[in-house]
C-alpha cells in the first residue's frame, strides 16, 4: 500500500466513523479485541475466558461494558482490520504494530498507540528437510511458511535471524521463500511433507507439535540470536484511548490481572489456553511451555527499539520514535522499558 492509498483509505474510515458518531457521548459500551492462535496470546485469552474488561470497567463506574473477540493472525490483516474501523484493542506482533505506528503519524484518527507489552518466547524454524541445518542451507526450492509476508512478527524476526546469520546486506534473502500460512495451517502443511512448505518459523504451542514428529528439527531459536525480547505487544487508536480513558484503564487492569493468573496457577491458565485455542494437546504439554524460562508475559516491553533500529535501517518503516516510550499511551514515559 502506497502513502497516498494508505491516507485516503485512513481518511474514508474517518469520514465514516465521525458520520456515524453522535456529537457526544459517553466511553463506549461495547469493545472489540482481538488475539492470534498461540501462546503469546494467554493474557488475552485469559482476560477473555474470566471476563477481565467487563468486571474492571464495572469497578470504574462504567457500568455494563460488553466485549466482542475475533481471532486474527498476522500484522497485514489485523491492521487492515484496525484502520478499517472494525476494531478497538489489538494483540499483534511488534512488527506489524510499528509498521502501522509509522504510516499513521500524523494522520487523524488513524494514528495507533500501544497500551502496553504482551509476551516474548522463543520463535522456532522447524523444517522436515534433512538437508537444512542452518539458514544457509535454504534454497529457492524451500519454502518457510510464516502469517503474513514481510510485515508479521515471524516474517521480520527471521529478517534479523538474516542479517546476524548471513550478514545485514542479505537480510531479505529469504523473503523470496516465504509463503503466507497462519500458524495452525502451517503445522498440518509442514507435518503431511506433501506440500511446497518444508519450514515454519512459529511460536509455541505450534513450534513444540512440530518437533515432537521425529521428521522435525529444529535449525534456529530466535532467542539463541535476540534474546529476550518482547514479541507481541497490545495496541489501540489513539482516538480511541483519548474518547475512553477509563475503559483504557480497565483493559491495562485486566491486563496485569492476567498477567498474575498466568503467574500463580499454570495449570489454570493453561486450561483455559485449550478451552480459547481448541489446540488438541494435553494440560501438562501446555504447562511444560509455559514453565518455559523464555516464555514470558508482563506489560512493559523490552527490546521494541531492536526493531525500530533494523526495520528503520531496511526502509521498512519511515517514520521512527525517538524513545520507546513514545509509542505508547502516556503512563508508561515512568516506566524502564527498552
Amino acid at each position: 500500500m502506497t502513502r497516498r492509498t494508505f491516507i485516503a483509505a485512513a481518511a474514508l474510515a474517518a469520514f465514516t466513523l465521525s458520520s456515524l458518531a453522535p456529537a457526544a457521548r459517553a466511553e463506549a459500551s461495547t469493545v472489540r479485541i482481538s488475539h492470534g492462535y498461540g501462546i503469546l496470546y494467554l493474557p488475552l485469552m485469559v482476560i477473555r475466558e474470566q471476563k477481565l474488561v467487563e468486571k474492571h470497567a464495572q469497578k470504574m463506574g462504567l457500568g455494563t461494558v460488553a466485549t466482542a473477540w475475533l481471532t486474527l493472525d498476522g500484522g497485514n490483516v489485523i491492521n487492515d482490520a484496525m484502520l478499517a474501523g472494525n476494531l478497538d484493542i489489538a494483540g499483534t506482533g511488534a512488527p506489524g504494530f510499528l509498521t502501522l505506528w509509522s504510516k499513521a503519524q500524523g494522520i487523524p484518527r488513524s494514528e495507533v498507540t500501544a497500551l502496553g507489552a504482551l509476551s516474548t518466547s522463543a520463535l522456532w524454524l522447524n523444517t522436515n528437510n534433512p538437508a537444512i541445518k542452518s539458514l544457509k542451507d535454504f534454497t529457492p526450492r524451500d519454502k518457510i511458511a510464516v502469517p503474513g509476508i514481510k510485515t508479521s512478527l515471524s516474517a521480520v524476526v527471521l529478517q534479523m535471524a538474516a542479517a546476524k546469520t548471513l550478514g545485514p546486506e542479505n537480510y531479505a534473502k529469504l523473503d523470496p521463500m516465504t509463503v503466507s500460512l497462519s500458524h495452525p495451517d502451517a503445522v498440518g502443511a509442514l507435518l503431511s511433507g506433501k506440500t511446497e512448505v518444508t519450514a515454519h518459523f512459529t511460536s509455541p504451542p505450534f513450534s513444540y507439535q512440530e518437533v515432537a514428529d521425529p521428521k522435525i528439527k529444529r535449525v534456529l531459536s530466535s532467542t539463541d540470536l535476540l534474546g529476550n525480547i518482547t514479541l507481541d505487544v497490545v495496541f489501540a487508536p489513539k482516538h480511541f484511548t483519548q474518547s475512553n480513558p477509563k475503559l483504557v484503564q480497565a483493559f491495562m487492569a485486566a491486563q496485569e490481572e492476567a498477567n498474575a493468573y498466568i503467574a500463580a496457577n499454570r495449570k489454570g491458565a493453561a486450561e483455559i489456553f485449550l478451552r480459547v485455542s481448541k489446540v488438541k494437546m494435553s494440560v501438562a504439554e501446555v504447562e511444560r511451555m509455559l514453565d518455559d524460562p523464555d516464555t514470558r508475559f508482563t506489560t512493559t516491553p523490552n527490546g521494541l527499539m531492536e526493531y525500530v533500529a533494523f526495520m528503520g535501517k531496511a526502509r521498512t518503516i519511515k517514520t521512527v520514535p525517538a524513545v520507546w516510550s513514545d509509542l505508547f499511551i502516556p503512563a508508561f514515559k515512568s516506566r524502564q522499558g527498552s
